[in-house]
C-alpha cells in the first residue's frame, strides 16, 4: 500500500474523539501540525469535530469524521468504524498510521492490518488501568492483548505505562519505546515565581475520576492558619460536590473555581505551586505544564508521576488517598519560599532537559525511521 520511494512521509493520525482537548488531543494537535511544518502529508482521523478538529484545519492540517467511531463500546458502530477507518487509510494511502486513545488504537490496528503499512500505537494511559467500570475495564484490557501483536511498534508516554505493557504481555520489549509527552514552550514572561508572597496554589484537572479534588481540599481545611489561596481549573460533573467541600469547610474566601480555561500558562504564571491529586495517572501534561513555569509540585504518586516530579528536588510525591501526607508536603511548601524557588529552579530544568516539544518530536521521528527504515527530515 505505501511508496517507500515517496520523498515526502504521508501520515495519518487517527484518535477517537476530536470534540474534547484531553491529553491525546493535544498531542495529536501538536505533532501533526509539527509535521506539516516539516513538510509532511498529514491527515487526521477522528470520530467527531471539535476543538481538535477546529484546531488542526486552522493551521492546515486536514481532517476528516469518522461518523461511526465513538468512545463508548457499541459493537454495530465499531464494525462500521473499522470498515470507516480502513476505506479512509485505503483512499489516502499513507506511508505511516499513527493511532491515538484507546478505542482508536483497537479498531485501527484491527483495520490497517492487512494493509501492508507500518502501524504505531501511542499508549496515552492504559484504558483499563484508569479505574473505571470493572466491565469495560476487563474488556479493554482483553483486546489490547489480542491487538497488540498487529502493530509494528508502541509508544509508551511513561516508562510505568511501558512497564505495565510488559509485564501483562500487552507488548513484546522490542515493540515498545518510551517516549514522554512535551510541551512547547512559553514565553520568559509566562515564567512563575514561586517565592512570592502569598502563595498560590494551582490544580488544573476536569472535576471527575480519577481526578481527587476532595483529597485536596479536605488536606487544605486543616491549613486554614496559614496564608494561601487555591484556583481550580477544570469542569466536570463532580464540581458541585467540589464546590459543597469548600462551603463545608469554610474556605470560601480561599478557593476560585476558574472553569475550563485556554490560558492555562498565565494563570500557571501567577502561581507558586501546583497540586495533582488523583487517584490513577497515565503521564500528566498538566505537570509538565507547571515544570515549564518553574513551579514546584506535590502531585499523588500513582503512574508515571515519579519521571516528571523528582521527589525532594523538583516537588514532593506523596501516597494517593492520604491527606496527611498531602497536607504535609503543601504546609512545607508554603511556609519555605526559598525551597519553592530552589524547587521551581530545579522544575524547569527538567523541562529543559527532558520535557521539551523539540525532544518529544524528535524522539518520536526516531520510531518513524525505524518503522519506514530511512532517515526523515
Amino acid at each position: 500500500m505505501c511508496s517507500l520511494s515517496r520523498s515526502v512521509p504521508r501520515i495519518v493520525f487517527v484518535v477517537t474523539r476530536a470534540d474534547d482537548l484531553g491529553g491525546a488531543q493535544v498531542h495529536v494537535r501538536d505533532l501533526s501540525v509539527a509535521l506539516a511544518e516539516r513538510g509532511w502529508t498529514v491527515t487526521v482521523l477522528s470520530g467527531s469535530h471539535g476543538p481538535l478538529s477546529a484546531a488542526v484545519t486552522e493551521r492546515g492540517v486536514p481532517f476528516k469524521s469518522l461518523p461511526h467511531l465513538v468512545r463508548p463500546v457499541r459493537p454495530i458502530k465499531d464494525v462500521r468504524a473499522i470498515y470507516e477507518i480502513r476505506g479512509a487509510l485505503e483512499e489516502l494511502r499513507p506511508d505511516l498510521v499513527s493511532l491515538h486513545s484507546s478505542k482508536a488504537g483497537i479498531l485501527g490496528r484491527l483495520s490497517g492490518v492487512a494493509l501492508g503499512v507500518p502501524i504505531l500505537f501511542t499508549a496515552h494511559g492504559w484504558g483499563f488501568s484508569s479505574g473505571g467500570n470493572p466491565l469495560a475495564t476487563r474488556a479493554f484490557r482483553f483486546m489490547e492483548r489480542a491487538v497488540a501483536p498487529l502493530a509494528d511498534a508502541i509508544i509508551a508516554v511513561s516508562e510505568a505505562d511501558r512497564e505495565l505493557a510488559l509485564q501483562l504481555h500487552l507488548a513484546k520489549p522490542g515493540q515498545i519505546v518510551t517516549v514522554h509527552n512535551g510541551m512547547l514552550d512559553i514565553v520568559p514572561a509566562l515564567l512563575a515565581r514561586p517565592g512570592a508572597h502569598v502563595p498560590h496554589l494551582v490544580m488544573v484537572a476536569r472535576f471527575a475520576p480519577p481526578k481527587d479534588h476532595d483529597l485536596l481540599l479536605r488536606a487544605l481545611a486543616d491549613l486554614r492558619e496559614l496564608d494561601w489561596r487555591l484556583s481550580l481549573i477544570g469542569d466536570g460533573p463532580l464540581e458541585p460536590a467540589a464546590r459543597h467541600l469548600v462551603d463545608r469547610y469554610g474556605l470560601q474566601s480561599r478557593v476560585s473555581f476558574l472553569g475550563f480555561r485556554e490560558d492555562v500558562a498565565n494563570i500557571l504564571a501567577t502561581a507558586q505551586i501546583f497540586v495533582l491529586a488523583s487517584r490513577s495517572e497515565a503521564f500528566p501534561r498538566s505537570i509538565l505544564e507547571a515544570a515549564r513555569a518553574g513551579l514546584p509540585t506535590v502531585a499523588s504518586d500513582v503512574g508515571g508521576v515519579r519521571e516528571s516530579v523528582l521527589d525532594g528536588r523538583t516537588g514532593y510525591v506523596v501516597p494517593p488517598g492520604d491527606p496527611d501526607s498531602l497536607r504535609e508536603r503543601i504546609q512545607v511548601l508554603i511556609g519555605d519560599a526559598p525551597l519553592r524557588e530552589s524547587m521551581g529552579r530545579a522544575a524547569r530544568e527538567l523541562y529543559e532537559e527532558s520535557f521539551t516539544f523539540e525532544r518529544m518530536v524528535s524522539r518520536t521521528i526516531e520510531v518513524y525511521e525505524r518503522l519506514l527504515g530511512r532517515a526523515l527530515s
